[in-house]
């Protein structure tokens, strides 16, 4: 099986954060979201990963030559922000053939035990998850089969809750590409990009088979209050607080928390819900519901709901900071 993870976004939700860095890259819990993935994706029988990368892509290939040794990686670059068909189109020389092909949208964390791809039951599997507002995403529409029927991109009235969370299954890849072809060449288009729903609907009219899977996680990456929400739950349900571990001299720690060993920290109180990353220097301040990047400052300042951006320094006050990399702030 190959897996293609397209990861070329401008990120801009994410802004300051996504001027230095991309996307993919944003520290959650204790490590990249797309360390998240492929840790997630390291039990599945994988001969070759196909990244698709854009803006700031080489921060994205060095991370993972530095961090997967190993990998059996490509990389393809998308110049042009045409969609989801069309990243995933752009990766057809490594995935045209009839190996299956699993695509995994690189901006989300989710959990599952990915049943359905180790030991497939159909042709292919949507993974998909109940929400209570379905009109951001695309949904699913299943027969009395629970076999997929249609497939709808964020309309205004979603005919069902099933969002569809950016996990493909598809037993060959020369299918997913013919259809890709399809798409691209007649144009079809939401406004203005290819979304990977139209395609996946030729192949649901051509008679494909898709199941469902339905994950009890997933966890949107896209915005700041996304990123701590998914910092929280790791920490938490997901088993990533390593507060036991940490050292509490001059220390108030309030589980769970994440604390890389190479920080330096006095006279603070950290926690709930806070990660701290690599070599950051944090004094006489308190810090909840936060994520602080590597290397940063934080001096005399109570943070609360707060990213703070790598080699960023808060000095001095009490509040909400959103500070990106390299940044100063700093109150008298």
């Amino acid at each position: 099986m190959k897996v293609v993870i397209p990861l070329a976004g401008y990120g801009t939700r994410l802004r300051p954060h996504t001027f230095s860095k991309p996307k993919p890259l944003i520290n959650v819990a204790g490590k990249p979201v797309l360390a998240h993935l492929l840790d997630k994706l390291s039990d599945l029988d994988v001969s070759e990963y196909i990244f698709v990368v854009g803006y700031l892509g080489d921060q994205i290939a060095e991370y993972i030559h530095h961090n997967y040794t190993g990998l059996p990686v490509q990389f393809v670059e998308q110049k042009e922000m045409l969609g989801q068909s069309h990243a995933i189109y752009l990766a057809r020389e490594y995935i045209d053939t009839d190996e299956a092909v699993f695509v995994v949208f690189g901006d989300h964390i989710f959990e599952t035990d990915f049943e359905l791809v180790r030991n497939p039951i159909s042709e292919a599997v949507i993974y998909v998850k109940e929400v209570d507002d379905p009109r951001r995403y695309g949904v699913v529409m299943l027969d009395d089969q629970q076999n997929v029927i249609n497939f709808v991109e964020k309309a205004a009235e979603p005919p069902t809750n099933l969002a569809i969370i950016g996990l493909y299954y598809i037993n060959n890849g020369r299918k997913l590409v013919a259809a890709l072809r399809r798409q691209i060449d007649e144009g079809k288009m939401t406004k203005e990009e290819y979304y990977i729903a139209d395609a996946l609907q030729y192949m649901v009219n051509d008679g494909m088979v898709f199941k469902t899977e339905t994950v009890p996680n997933w966890l949107d990456c896209g915005t700041p209050n996304a990123v701590l929400a998914a910092n929280r739950f790791l920490l938490g349900e997901g088993g990533m607080d390593n507060s036991g571990e940490i050292a509490t001299n001059g220390l108030i720690i309030i589980p769970p928390v994440r604390i890389d060993p190479t920080a330096t920290i006095r006279n603070a109180v950290i926690g709930p819900n806070v990660t701290i990353s690599a070599q950051c220097d944090i004094e006489s301040s308190i810090i909840r519901d936060s994520i602080v990047g590597e290397a940063a400052k934080i001096q005399n300042a109570l943070l609360d709901n707060s990213l703070v951006g790598q080699d960023a320094s808060v000095i001095g006050r009490y509040n909400s900071f959103n500070v990106g990399d390299s940044s100063s702030v700093r109150f008298a």
